[in-house]
């Protein structure tokens, strides 16, 4: 007797129609020249980030008896975590559910909000990662303009008015990445109205929120008060992106089916990083607050050095708008005869990397390619000076 084995090269469409958005994600962590300075990520600098206390707490955790720790936790995620997260955001407990980081919120969100070949409105420009997360329901995007005051609501308003039908719309409501600007009070209040009058889901994505520095506050009242909005919130840009931690404030009527939708994936997040993050927050109440106030000194100081720098180095070559929070700048060319893309080749010929304004997709209305993303979260403000100085040298090997 003999025995065929069968082989097969096929691979499913869905993992054949995925491509890597250009410089993001793993493309950002090859490595470079030695002397290049990156300003690629929206990552928290090491300095501001709480690690003496962060190792205190994970050796009073695994101290306690029993180490519950390194044991199974529930899909929704350990109650003294939960509970000081729904005071903080101000809703019930039960509709916070721990997830592991921003972008795996948005995955559920996606998966229990859009059907197969849905419209789903989003930003535009528009944060490519979460077209990835897109990509898994075969959704058709809706480009909603993004402007220095957030999302164009009179825009979307006029498209729901035309009939588009969107089940959910995606956007970053607070220093929107990235082209900066935070959606006003007003604004959130009309998204929401719209929302619940046409039947559609906001999946407003929120990781910049804790990191204003200059400004006032916007509420996220009308965005937990809905049962229309999913709130998408995480530790990476406070505590540290390797402790993929984060969280959703959903509606009561779908955090049931995020709970559910979750038990047939990965369980539940780290029990250890729950209980370490937990044990931080709740065993001296302060730190959490205390840990914001000097990442948002920090920022604000290298968004001031980063955007003087750059008028010093390359007068007239920018227009900026300074920050009020978060970790990009979104300056726009001023001379419309220099090539972003030759631009962005000779920075990079000069120990410069950032990203284009052409890797972040985007409709008709928009000039994004005109626009560079500067991500100055990890970098020093000497660095910074000296990026802005060898931008000015790439500059002009096109001006001459």
């Amino acid at each position: 007797m003999t025995t065929q084995t069968l082989t097969t090269t096929r691979r499913p469409a869905l993992i054949e129609a995925f491509t890597a958005p250009k410089g993001f994600g793993d493309q950002t962590l090859r490595d470079r020249r030695a002397d290049a300075i990156e300003l690629l990520g929206g990552i928290p600098d090491p300095s501001v980030l709480p690690t003496e206390a962060l190792a205190a707490a994970t050796s009073r955790v695994l101290a306690k008896p029993g180490v519950p720790a390194l044991q199974y936790s529930r899909t929704e995620g350990i109650s003294p975590l939960r509970e000081w997260i729904a005071e903080r955001e101000g809703v019930p407990v039960d509709r916070i559910l721990i997830t592991n980081g921003g972008f795996h919120g948005l995955a559920l969100a996606i998966q229990s909000v859009v059907e197969r070949g849905d419209l789903v409105a989003v930003d535009n420009p528009i944060f490519p990662l979460f077209l990835r997360g897109l990509q898994l329901s075969d959704a058709r995007p809706l480009p909603i303009f993004v402007g220095p005051h957030g999302l164009d609501i009179d825009y979307l308003s006029n498209q729901l008015r035309a009939g588009a039908r969107p089940s959910a719309l995606y956007t970053v409501p607070d220093f929107h990445n990235p082209s900066q600007g935070t959606l006003s009070g007003e604004a959130r209040k009309e998204l929401v109205r719209l929302a619940e009058q046409y039947g559609f889901v906001v999946l407003a994505d929120n990781p910049y929120r804790e990191l204003r520095f200059a400004g006032e506050q916007e509420s996220v009242e009308e965005f937990n008060n809905s049962d229309h909005v999913l709130h998408i919130n995480t530790f990476t840009k406070t505590l540290g992106p390797g402790l993929r931690l984060g969280w959703t404030v959903a509606p009561e009527r779908l955090s049931r089916d995020l709970v559910a939708l979750r038990s047939r994936q990965d369980s539940h997040s780290s029990t250890l990083v729950q209980a370490i993050i937990a044990e931080l927050v709740t065993s001296d109440p302060g730190i959490f607050d205390a840990t914001l106030d000097q990442a948002r000194a920090l920022y604000k100081n290298r968004a001031e050095t980063l955007v003087s720098a750059l008028h010093r180095e390359a007068p007239g070559a920018f227009e900026t708008v300074l920050p009020d929070g978060g970790l990009f700048l979104w300056p726009k060319l001023a001379d419309s005869s220099v090539n972003p893309d030759q631009l962005a080749a000779d920075a990079s010929a000069e120990g410069v990397e950032y990203q284009r304004g052409s890797f972040f997709p985007s409709g008709p209305g928009t000039d994004a390619d005109r626009h560079l993303r500067l991500a100055y979260g990890d970098v020093p403000a000497a660095k910074l000076e000296e990026a802005a100085e060898r931008l000015g040298r790439a500059l002009q090997r096109q001006q001459g």
